[in-house]
């Protein structure tokens, strides 16, 4: 967990209302900073492993290889399934859609993430909730570089931040074939929700398909 001072990234404005996504249970009043590894060599289970800064295990993410939609499921530390993700094929804009638990049920949709546009330089996603069918306003989105690891989460199309990545390379994480990068996550903001969001941002722009 991290302090108020001496951190690089902008203030942390006021708290907000609770952005309780998957559950309050992971939402806390303080600013949170994760650390999100992920295997750079593995088709087994546990693709991304997401720690607090003193090294203790908060979620895994666990993919299956040969899955036809690029499944991935969000589990708790002690392994309880709390969100499944899938890119949803044949779609113009690239888009992945969230699921409570294992369920990939139409029903248990809980929001979508999709490319605003199909040409990008920059990263640009949009988050839409399930009841948000007309999508004419993006619930949040994910604007930045991710190719430099500084995407910043924002609640709808407002300058509020709720969360921000930022690069973090070692030369242990290097040997171990890791790519590890750290997010810090605002106050009363859902932490499984952020760590879900960034999973897919990096499915999206590491597709091993080089399609969009």
């Amino acid at each position: 967990m991290m302090g108020m001072g001496g951190s690089s990234y902008p203030p942390v404005a006021a708290p907000m209302n609770q952005v309780a996504v998957i559950s309050p249970q992971f939402c806390v009043g303080y600013p949170v900073d994760l650390i999100i590894s992920r295997k750079m060599m593995t088709l087994a289970d546990g693709t991304f492993g997401v720690t607090d800064v003193n090294g203790n295990m908060m979620f895994k993410v666990k993919g299956k290889a040969f899955s036809m939609h690029d499944r991935r499921v969000l589990l708790d530390a002690a392994g309880n399934p709390l969100l499944t993700f899938q890119q949803k094929l044949l779609t113009v804009h690239r888009r992945w859609q969230a699921f409570r638990g294992e369920s990939t049920h139409e029903k248990d949709l809980i929001f979508n993430v999709k490319k605003s546009s199909l040409l990008q330089f920059k990263t640009k996603l949009d988050i839409f909730f399930a009841n948000n069918t007309k999508e004419d306003m993006c619930d949040f989105r994910i604007e930045g570089s991710w190719f430099e690891r500084s995407c910043v989460i924002y609640a709808g199309n407002t300058n509020h931040i709720i969360a921000q990545m930022h690069r973090k390379h070692s030369a242990q994480s290097i040997l171990l074939g890791k790519d590890t990068f750290g997010v810090t996550v605002y106050p009363n903001v859902d932490h499984a929700f952020i760590v879900a969001l960034v999973v897919i941002l990096e499915e999206i722009n590491e597709d091993r398909s080089g399609q969009d």
